[in-house]
Formats: structure tokens, C-alpha cells, sequence
């Protein structure tokens, strides 16, 4: 597989791509191609441009929650396969990923609107939909984890906001549609996050859960670890020490404090617009 950062807060050095605080990766398996989460803005579609990247002939767009700085370029991707058809140019519908409640509302007091800002139906125009709180299987080894259990007390999620529930009440938004990517190789795991609302941890013990496999060979995505508190920490980092990843590429929503820490027990690679990996 070949993983290609389309979008971070940072960019590689010395290579002339744009960032915003958000994610997006292309996944190219064996013939099947996933976007995963579309950043903040239309800049995804721009850095793959400049990459040589069509994003026309995707199998599968997968979010990783609802939040903004992941699913706001949704709509530069529509109007990307609205203006193809105007051309008259190919192009494929893909396939829509997330947990059912992804597209729910989500706001902060004084702020607005943080969550998608297109529903299910908008979306089921332009691609098919396939909402799951379980496990899918995208190619014979990348699978989109579903809801995500979490086990790790210090791993406890403060509310992101709130959302509504069906009588207009205010119900504190714990983010339950946030999941990940696992990804097999022969040397064990590939464990692809979009911010880890849901404990990276937590994430990780999953994937090993439903791929049959306890062998780690990356972590790469938002690690959610902003300012956290000392017991978030020192759990995150005694997992870690065990777990023995091979490395870790730590990015997004991870302060430079916590990429300090976790370089102390994992080795610590650099991440940015235009990163390609490819595991075997």
C-alpha cells in the first residue's frame, strides 16, 4: 500500500505544497483507491494536482469523524465530479464511509456550526452511501474500524461542543463517530487515525482486535494529544513503550510537547504534505 499525506498542518521541507490545520491521505491498495478525510478546504485537491494524483477514479472516501477540519472538503470534492461530468471528463462515484452519526450537527457555544456541512441525503447524489458503527473491509487487507470501544480510563474524552438530539436538547458531543484504518502487512500492522477523539490507544487495541494481528509496524495520523493532561500522557506513553510500534508518525491534532514525549519512547518520524509511504 502507498500512503500519500495530501494534507497536515505542516509540509515537508522544501517541497512547495500547502497546509491547514486538518488531514487528508490517499490509501492506494492493490488497485483500490480511499481518501481519507478531506481537510478544512479544497487544498487536498491541489497538492494531489501538483503530485501528478487524479482523485476522479476514487473506490472509497472514508471520514474519520465529522469535524470540520476533516470533512468541509467535501464540497470542492463534489464540485470536483460536478464539473468532470460537465466535461464530459471519467470519473467515479465512490463509495461514502462513516460512522451513522458523522453528519450529525455539531456546534460550539458562540462559535456555530463544526461538524459536515453537507447531510446524507446532499451527499447520496454523489456517492454511495454506506454509513457502519461496524467493521467494513475495503480491499482484502485495509479495513475501516466502525465505532471504536474504549477501554482506557485515561483515555476519557472531554466533549467537542455539543449536538441536538430529536427534542432540540443539548446533549455534549463525546465524538462516538470517531474511528480509523488498520491496514496488514506481513510485518504487522498499519494503524491510520484522523484525530483519535476516540483514544489513540483505544484505536490501536481495536485494530489488533478485529485484523487477528498484536504486531505494530506504524501509527500514522492525529494523536489528539493537545495539552494533555499528565495522566492522558504517562498512559499514552507506558502503551506505547510496550507496544514497541517500529515507528510513529505522529501529526495533525499532536502538539509539539507530546511529539517531544513520544519520541522518548517510539521512533519518531516526520510528517508533512507530499509524505509517500509505502508498506509492504
Amino acid at each position: 500500500m502507498k500512503l500519500t499525506v495530501l494534507v497536515d498542518n505542516n509540509t515537508l521541507i522544501d517541497r512547495y505544497f500547502l497546509a491547514e490545520p486538518g488531514l487528508s491521505f490517499l490509501l492506494e491498495d492493490s488497485g483500490t483507491r480511499v481518501l481519507f478525510d478531506t481537510g478544512y478546504s479544497d487544498i487536498f485537491l491541489k497538492n494531489a494536482r501538483k503530485m501528478g494524483l487524479s482523485l476522479l477514479d476514487l473506490d472509497y472516501v472514508v471520514l474519520s469523524h465529522g469535524h470540520l477540519d476533516h470533512s468541509w472538503g467535501l464540497e470542492p470534492l463534489v464540485r470536483l465530479f460536478l464539473e468532470a461530468g460537465i466535461e464530459k471528463l471519467p470519473f467515479r462515484s465512490p463509495v461514502l464511509i462513516a460512522h451513522p452519526l458523522a453528519f450529525e450537527s455539531k456546534k460550539i457555544e458562540d462559535i456555530g456550526e463544526i461538524g459536515s456541512l453537507l447531510t446524507p441525503k446532499k451527499l447520496s447524489g454523489h456517492f454511495r452511501m454506506q454509513l457502519s458503527s461496524i467493521p467494513v473491509w475495503l480491499s482484502e487487507n485495509l479495513v475501516f474500524l466502525g465505532e471504536i470501544p474504549r477501554n482506557f480510563s485515561f483515555e476519557k474524552e472531554a466533549a467537542v461542543g455539543y449536538v441536538q438530539d430529536s427534542k432540540g436538547n443539548k446533549v455534549p458531543d463525546l465524538l462516538p463517530d470517531d474511528t480509523a484504518l488498520a491496514y496488514r502487512t506481513k510485518a504487522g500492522l498499519v494503524i491510520i487515525t484522523g484525530c483519535s477523539h476516540s483514544g489513540i490507544c483505544n484505536i490501536t487495541e481495536y485494530a489488533k482486535e478485529v485484523c487477528g494481528d498484536s504486531r505494530v509496524l506504524d501509527i500514522i495520523g492525529g494523536f489528539h494529544l493537545l495539552k494533555p493532561s499528565e495522566e492522558r500522557m504517562r498512559g499514552t506513553l507506558e502503551y506505547l513503550k510496550k507496544l514497541n510500534p517500529a515507528c510513529v508518525h505522529a501529526c495533525h491534532c499532536t502538539d509539539l510537547n507530546s511529539k517531544i514525549e513520544l519520541s522518548k519512547v517510539c521512533r519518531l518520524e516526520e510528517v508533512g504534505a507530499g509524505l509517500q509511504i509505502e508498506y509492504l
